[in-house]
């Protein structure tokens, strides 16, 4: 019963977060308590699912919250209207896989991917190849690009010592995920910036990518440096692989084509229907996603991949979930209570020292990630604190190091998806993973503070 469960939740969750979005333009009251009355069973099934560490985040989130709610007064039937506040997360990582699996059946990841199997001579080059196509494909399919060029990168090094392999790919892959995702519109970490601080995302777009660019380009020269002593053993004899730069050039100038299609209708639609920028982004990518795969002409392949990416994708929610909702309830309890304001203290308390308030939104989130908590948990408390902050500095400045902070930890969070994911893959122990990525996190949160300050 459980599997059949495990195996359907995603028409749960679709009928559930589908009867939400129909309810954004209708605003009726009544379907909003019916959604909020459903989230409960959603959260139940899904707490059975989740792992260890979302099941103890969700406990201690939903235990508080319901002491906050009953510390404000609040009667026990209006529970139900605390519980859909981040629904628009759910729903945007709900159709997510439709835009991944449209690049897959277009193949542009294969095509990218084969910059890192032509030939080189060192480390160092293959360095830069690898972080490069990291970057690339992180863009467009974010999270399901680093088994893709971890796995590639492993087949490749396959004759080199494991030493060196669980360095090299632990190091190139996730720092290039990390970066990659700081100006990515399908990044949801910069989705709830953008409607948190209530800034454009074109606003954000020249900063974070300057960012992105800044980072990635000094991580590549240094690293290419440090790798470029050690001879690049390739697996097996096969034959010098040559690329066509012009095919790959053409591939990549075709992605970048679309993802300003992409943003083009997603402000505009923002804009014509007055959405947030989470939703603006939910309700253009399944139409945009089959659009493109019809231009393509790449409809079959794309229903097969899609079809079968989605609902395993979705089937899998369980963690975000519980992580979710749970922290709707805590949100949106903690507003109801003077205790917010005791939260928000330290950073008040250092109003007229803007780099000390960038600096402690940035170890804020180091500090929670070494410790288990996601960083949307913790953007989720952060967001709820920093808005009269707003009115002494430039919200732009704080958007930029909630985005960077939390995307830093990607490459550090010995319990996060990606540190974990990429133990699994290397089968190395996360916690030299954290160690290995420590000052390149360090040095990604200092470039987005220095923007940030600069900015202010």
């Amino acid at each position: 019963m459980c599997k059949w469960i495990n195996q359907n939740l995603y028409w749960m969750y679709t009928g559930i977060l589908f009867l939400f979005i129909i309810n954004t333009f209708i605003e009726n009251l009544v379907i909003t308590y019916i959604v909020g009355v459903l989230a409960v069973p959603m959260l139940i099934v899904s707490f059975l699912g989740a792992t260890g560490l979302f099941r103890i985040i969700g406990t201690i989130f939903m235990l508080v919250g319901l002491g906050l709610y009953i510390f404000s007064g609040l009667p026990i039937y209006h529970i139900p209207l605390y519980t859909t506040s981040t629904m628009p997360l759910l729903a945007f990582l709900t159709v997510l896989p439709w835009m991944n699996s449209v690049v897959r059946s277009g193949r542009f990841d294969r095509r990218i991917n084969e910059i890192m199997k032509a030939n080189v001579s060192d480390l160092g080059k293959l360095y830069v190849r690898s972080s490069f196509t990291t970057y690339i494909l992180c863009t467009f399919i974010n999270l399901s690009a680093l088994p893709f060029t971890q796995d590639v990168l492993k087949k490749n090094m396959a004759n080199m010592k494991k030493r060196v392999t669980d360095s090299f790919i632990s190091k190139t892959t996730l720092r290039a995920f990390a970066v990659a995702l700081a100006w990515s519109p399908m990044e949801i970490i910069v989705a709830i910036t953008v409607d948190a601080t209530g800034i454009s995302y074109l606003t954000y777009l020249p900063w974070l990518f300057l960012c992105s660019l800044i980072i990635i380009t000094l991580d590549s020269l240094w690293s290419k440096q440090r790798y470029q002593t050690i001879p690049y053993e390739s697996a097996g004899h096969r034959p010098i692989r040559k690329i066509d730069p012009k095919k790959i050039v053409i591939q990549i100038f075709k992605l970048l084509l679309a993802l300003t299609v992409f943003l083009i209708i997603v402000v505009t639609v923002g804009n014509y229907f007055k959405l947030n920028f989470i939703l603006s982004v939910t309700l253009v990518i399944l139409p945009f996603s089959f659009g493109w795969a019809l231009l393509m002409k790449r409809w079959h392949t794309f229903c097969a991949i899609g079809w079968k990416t989605w609902k395993v994708r979705t089937n899998n929610l369980q963690n975000f979930v519980v992580l979710f909702l749970s922290l709707a309830f805590f949100s949106s309890s903690l507003n109801e209570t003077p205790f917010l304001h005791i939260i928000q203290q330290p950073f008040l308390g250092a109003s007229d020292q803007p780099l000390i308030i960038l600096i402690l939104i940035q170890m804020t989130y180091l500090v929670m990630s070494m410790i288990g908590v996601h960083p949307i948990a913790t953007i989720g408390v952060l967001i709820e604190v920093l808005p009269p902050l707003y009115e002494i500095m430039n919200p732009v400045s704080i958007g930029i190091v909630l985005i960077t902070g939390a995307l830093a930890t990607a490459t550090v969070g010995t319990y996060g998806v990606t540190v974990t994911m990429t133990s699994m893959n290397t089968k190395q122990n996360p916690y030299r993973i954290t160690l290995r990525n420590m000052p390149f996190a360090l040095f990604y949160g200092a470039i987005g503070v220095l923007i940030a300050f600069f900015l202010n």
